[in-house]
């Protein structure tokens, strides 16, 4: 396939937020050869499900990706097939320039590469990602939670790429703070409190009168910042919500209603087990003697400062494992609960190089990723949690019960809440106008500007970045 030549993609903003989830993204190579002789190796092998034959004989399989489970995809899957595997894992920030530069430039490897939903429009227009449909992608239909198979589909219905999870987002709230000001810790009365941004408001008024927070930082309801186009028919669309979501933003930050502990910060992981100092809007990101993103120094630094605890964290599928690793006594006190949107955050991709020539075994390999029930499995126990995208797997674990979330089972919500993700609300621009968006509610919140200011600055902002774009003011 001869790849479209592209002068630059808008690819810089990748999503950190979902890097969080998948662990580490420090650029890493491993090479996960076997001790099988060479002979061995390029033999047919087949899976524990039958589901995988891999005809070797063309060497290893290179991946370029931007989370590490994929370098524990690719051991497994070594493991299962003796196909060597090598992947390197890469820097966010640089991944895009990385795969551009590596494809336009007639590079046969890699032989897999990823994309987040926020990247994969441009990767699929630039003609990055083989037709997985060449390979009988079609006859899987149906098999992966519908949002993500559409994820993966270019602008002609084409299969390019397919993830391994889902990334609903929900909100985790703390269920002994919920019995002691709410009368109750069930999620479903719980997600009322969370019914919408006026609600929100309301919520978080009675929970600083009872002497907490109602989140870590205003910076929680992210995921769940409308449920409606950015474009529709070429035509900036700024609907009610946005607005409500906006309001809700201003009001969290200047009533003073959040701990001001900045996402992936100190502050902001101490939350998630118990008591944090509370900050200021004028000190949340520091001060010359506090360093929120040093533990030791935070701690020594807030020694004597009151603090508060946090109900709830607006978080993606993933955020179990995030939360799993920061709540500390605090296990067993937390639920799950759906927020006033359907919203998604993040997901790795995998599809096949357009350049690769080992594009059979990389077929083979994303399937084991994605299709393949026992892989599905293994990675549910691996990851501890982690929210596999193969619908007979969440069928399966729909009655496991998580022991950090008082036993919930989290499994079938989120399959209840991916199947309220509307994909065809999503468009390639989502991205630089929710900056824009949320830069225009920094300065509100921050009085730097007025609301009007800052909407019309906003609309300045989309009609530079977007002339083919309307915007009616």
């Amino acid at each position: 396939m001869k790849l479209k030549k592209v002068m630059a993609l808008t690819l810089a903003g990748v999503m950190t937020l979902s890097m969080a989830a998948c662990g580490s993204t420090e650029s890493t190579s491993t090479d996960t050869t076997t001790t099988e002789t060479k002979s061995e190796a390029e033999t047919t092998k087949t899976t524990e499900s039958s589901d995988t034959a891999v005809a070797t004989g063309d060497g290893k399989l290179v991946v370029w990706t931007l989370a590490n489970d994929l370098i524990d995809f690719g051991e497994r899957f070594q493991e299962q097939t003796g196909v060597e595997v090598e992947t390197v894992v890469i820097e966010p920030a640089d991944y895009p320039t990385k795969v551009q530069t590596a494809l336009l430039g007639g590079e046969t490897e890699p032989d897999i590469i990823v994309g987040e939903p926020q990247m994969l429009e441009d990767f699929y227009d630039a003609g990055f990602f083989a037709n997985l449909d060449d390979f009988g992608a079609k006859d899987y239909e149906g098999q992966i939670v519908d949002y993500v198979w559409q994820v993966g589909q270019d602008a002609d219905g084409i299969q390019r790429a397919i993830s391994y999870q889902i990334t609903p987002a929900g909100f985790y709230y703390r269920r002994d703070i919920a019995q002691e000001v709410f009368g109750t810790d069930d999620p479903d009365e719980i997600g009322k409190l969370f019914a919408d941004y006026a609600t929100i408001l309301d919520t978080a008024e009675t929970l600083k009168a009872a002497g907490y927070r109602i989140f870590a930082s205003d910076a929680e309801t992210n995921y769940f910042s409308g449920d409606s186009a950015w474009v529709i028919d070429n035509t900036l669309n700024v609907d009610q919500a946005r607005l409500d979501y906006m309001d809700l933003c201003v009001e969290l930050y200047q009533k003073d209603l959040t701990a001001y502990a900045s996402q992936w910060a100190t502050p902001w992981y101490m939350a998630m087990a118990g008591e944090v100092p509370l900050l200021t809007a004028e000190t949340q990101w520091g001060t010359d003697d506090m360093n929120i993103w040093d533990a030791e120094s935070f701690k020594e630094a807030t020694a004597d400062y009151e603090t508060t605890e946090v109900f709830a964290y607006g978080l993606p599928a993933w955020g179990v494992l995030t939360m799993r690793d920061n709540v500390g006594e605090t296990s067993g006190k937390w639920g799950v609960c759906s927020g006033p949107a359907y919203g998604f955050g993040g997901g790795t991709y995998i599809g096949i190089s357009s350049q690769s020539k080992r594009q059979d075994t990389a077929w083979e390999f994303v399937k084991f990723c994605t299709l393949n029930e026992d892989t599905a499995n293994w990675w549910i126990e691996y990851s501890e949690g982690d929210t596999v995208s193969l619908v007979s797997a969440l069928e399966a674990h729909k009655d496991d019960e998580n022991p950090v979330y008082g036993n919930q089972k989290l499994y079938a919500f989120w399959l209840e809440q991916a199947k309220g993700i509307d994909y065809s609300k999503v468009t390639r621009y989502d991205k630089a106008i929710g900056d824009a968006w949320g830069n225009a509610i920094s300065s509100i919140k921050t009085g730097e500007m007025t609301k009007e200011e800052a909407i019309s600055n906003f609309y300045d902002v989309v009609e530079s970045t977007y002339p083919e774009i309307t915007v009616n003011r």
